[in-house]
Order: structure tokens, then C-alpha cells, then sequence
């Protein structure tokens, strides 16, 4: 930004610390509602327009108009067009003008004194602003101070969690990332009514707007008489969940490929086939989801076969040691790059659900192998992830009961309505 600018004092603002987390998390109330914090800091009684002392600039606010050129928007604010090619050239790099997205709103700072317009601040997203400053012809992307509030819920399932949730207005990224909490250690296709979750969770604001979900601190989950309580730890050595032992929560095989679908069928040696009208062993397992919806490879492994058989459809086969290996069978398509040779991790987008090959819809056939044998999967003890370090227990308990006392608090009193 100009000379100008600088000298008159931008303010800056800094996020929530997370040891202010912890210590603002364990004041979260007992409540029907979600429960909520503010945790907003008191910076400056300076009255600020993005980041800059109001009383040298004035605001005004105009809208980007449908096929409007950048060019014409700078013309009207009085740049000349060798100015207008300066800018646009020292500026591509950083936003390319033809990217404007009409009847999006933007802002003019004009200064009081002479009248001229100095900057122009537009929105690229709802937490980034791309300011251009007028006079030296340059532009800096600006991120918007977030504020981040904790948040908790709860909730009985009295149906599928998917469907429980969004009919609760729980956002899809939230329900999203609790399923991403327990992937590796709650079978979400056969939950019993009754089961109930607990959730404490980050919400991001810009100027009291919801702009997205942040982490999940914390969750427990209640499921077939058994209690999963996860603890989000994140030190310079780890960045996940983990037990109330410490144990990481993350295994080495996902217990799905696909995410927010259902077992259509089963592991079963004597399945009647569909298709072929006769009974025939089906030695995977299916989930049934919409086309489209992205597959993972379940575990880290290098890809054997990627291709096309008239049985299986589009179908991969992943190596993960010298015992194990999966398949994934049906495909609409491979994603592009997954070929045999090519190395892949756990979560990482091999394909995506179709119903191609001997398939009456869209689903993925999940086959999992071991020692040479197809085997049910869903009755398998698989190997154990990496303990923590025992030096780093006594650090993690102190931020796990932390954690457990704010779970604690928080009632199952809110029904979930499938």
C-alpha cells in the first residue's frame, strides 16, 4: 500500500491463542441450545474502515455489474489508461481482474482532504479482501480478522446421524468432520436408536457473520453400549485425536471407503446375485452412495491394477503390505493419475461411485483382501496405530481432563428428529 497508508497507523489483530481456548472452553454451560462463547478481544476503541483510521477516509459502497470491465470500474475513479495498464500489469499475479464476479459488492476509500479515491477494496472470499492501492498502483491480499467462538452440542439419534443432523441445521462441514473424528473406530452404517454425541467445536466469524467451522476440540459418542470420547491434541510432534489413554484415534485402515453412505450388502458366501439370478459368493462388501461421490483408499499403499473388466466394472487394487490388499469395484471412473506403481495414502481419492460392470446401482463393492484370501473386513482385527510418545503423556492429560470436564458439561437434553 502507499506511503499514506502506512502512516497512519494500520491496526493489526491476532487470533485467539489456543491456550485461551483451553482456558475459556471449560466455562461452556449446561443448555438445550447450542452453547456459545464470545471470545472476542478488545484491540483499540479506534474506529477502523478495513484495518485503516476512519477519520481520514470516507466509505462507499458500489456492486460489480454484469460484463462490467475492471478497466471501466477504474476509468470512473479517475485513473487514466496508462494507469490503468500499470496496474493491472504490477497486479495480475496476485488477482486476475477477469475473475470479478458480478453483483458482488466492493468499497472505495476516498480520501477526506482531497477528495480522491486511494483504494479499492474487493471481497475474494468471505475471510480475504484483495485492497488496490490507487496512487502506487499495486494490490496486497488482506486476510479479515477472525474470531473464534466455542461452541457445543448434543444430540440422540433416533434415525441415521447424516439425516438426524441436517434436519437440525448442524452444517455439513461440521457433521463432515466428526465422522472424519471416529472413521476408524464407529461403524456410522449400523447405529442403534438411541445412540447419542457430544460436540465441542470452533466457529469462525468476520464482523459477527458465520464464515465457517473450525476444529472439533472434543466429542464423545455413545454407540452399542460402548463410549468413544476423542480429544483433539495438536503440539509441534502431533496434529489429531486421541483417547482418553492417550491411543491415537486414527488407525492404519479406515473402516469405510466411502463417506455418508450405507451398506447395501454384505460379505456373504451364499449371496442370491442380482444381476445373474443365481446364488454366487460375494466376498465384499457394498456401499451404496450417489454417483459420483468420491472413494479413498482406506489405507497407504501402491496402486496394482487400475482398469476395466466386464464383472467389476472400473475397478483398482491397492497393495498395503505383504499380506493385505483392497479393491474397489464399480467405478464411474479412476480419478486421473491413479495408475499401477503410483503410491497412495490413506483418505486420498482413487475413483468415484458408479455402477459400471455387473452393478443394478450406484455403489462401490469393497473387497479386502489378506494372505491371498477375500475376507470380511468388518470382522478383522487390524493392526494397531503408533502409541504417543510416554514423555508426551503427562502434557496431553493435563489438556484431556481439561477437555472431559467441558464434555461433562454439556446434556444430551437436545433431541435429534430423523
Amino acid at each position: 500500500m502507499s506511503s499514506s497508508y502506512q502512516s497512519r497507523g494500520r491496526l493489526g489483530l491476532t487470533l485467539t491463542s489456543l491456550l485461551l481456548l483451553c482456558l475459556v472452553a471449560l466455562y461452556v454451560m449446561r443448555s438445550d441450545e447450542p452453547t456459545e462463547i464470545d471470545m472476542t478481544e478488545n484491540y483499540s476503541s479506534v474506529n477502523l474502515i478495513h484495518g485503516f483510521d476512519a477519520s481520514y477516509f470516507c466509505l462507499e459502497t458500489q456492486k460489480i455489474k454484469p460484463n462490467q470491465f475492471f478497466a471501466e470500474i477504474l476509468t470512473d475513479l479517475g485513473l487514466d489508461g496508462s494507469d490503468i495498464h500499470k496496474l493491472v500489469s504490477n497486479t495480475r499475479e496476485t488477482f486476475d481482474p477477469r475473475n470479478l464476479i458480478a453483483n458482488r459488492d466492493y468499497e472505495i476509500l476516498y480520501n477526506k482532504e482531497t477528495g480522491a479515491a486511494e483504494s479499492m477494496v474487493y471481497p475474494i472470499t468471505t475471510t480475504k479482501l484483495l485492497e488496490y492501492d490507487l496512487q502506487a498502483l499495486c494490490a496486497q491480499e488482506v486476510d479479515l480478522p477472525l474470531e473464534t467462538r466455542i461452541k457445543s452440542h448434543s444430540g440422540v439419534i433416533t434415525g441415521s446421524l447424516w439425516q438426524a443432523m441436517t434436519d437440525q441445521g448442524i452444517p455439513y462441514e461440521l457433521i463432515d468432520k466428526m465422522e472424519d473424528v471416529y472413521a476408524w473406530s464407529i461403524d456410522f452404517y449400523h447405529l442403534q436408536k438411541g445412540d447419542r454425541f457430544k460436540l465441542i467445536y470452533e466457529e469462525r466469524f468476520v464482523d459477527d457473520e458465520l464464515v465457517g467451522t473450525g476444529n472439533i476440540l472434543a466429542a464423545e459418542f455413545e454407540s452399542g453400549g460402548e463410549n468413544h470420547v476423542a480429544v483433539r491434541f495438536d503440539t509441534e510432534k502431533y496434529s489429531g485425536f486421541f483417547d482418553l489413554e492417550a491411543r491415537p484415534m486414527k488407525k492404519a485402515f479406515l473402516k469405510a471407503p466411502v463417506k455418508f453412505s450405507r451398506i447395501s450388502s454384505r460379505y456373504n458366501p451364499r449371496r442370491f446375485h442380482p444381476v445373474l439370478r443365481r446364488t454366487k459368493a460375494h466376498l465384499g462388501t457394498d456401499y451404496a452412495a450417489p454417483t459420483g461421490t468420491p472413494i479413498y483408499a482406506v489405507a497407504n499403499g501402491t496402486v496394482t491394477k487400475a482398469s476395466f473388466t466386464r464383472g467389476n466394472g472400473n475397478y483398482v487394487k491397492i497393495k498395503h503390505d505383504d499380506q493385505i490388499q483392497t479393491q474397489y469395484l464399480h467405478m464411474r471412473n479412476i480419478k486421473k493419475g491413479i495408475k499401477p506403481g503410483v503410491h497412495v495414502k490413506q483418505g486420498d481419492v482413487i475413483g468415484y461411485v458408479g455402477q459400471t460392470g455387473l452393478a443394478t446401482g450406484p455403489h462401490v463393492c469393497f473387497r479386502f483382501w489378506k494372505d491371498g484370501r477375500q475376507v470380511d473386513h468388518l470382522r478383522e482385527n487390524l493392526p494397531p496405530p503408533e502409541p504417543m510418545d510416554s514423555s508426551d503423556i503427562a502434557q496431553y492429560e493435563v489438556w484431556r481432563d481439561a477437555m472431559k470436564a467441558q464434555l461433562d458439561l454439556v446434556s444430551y437434553e437436545t433431541k435429534i428428529v430423523p
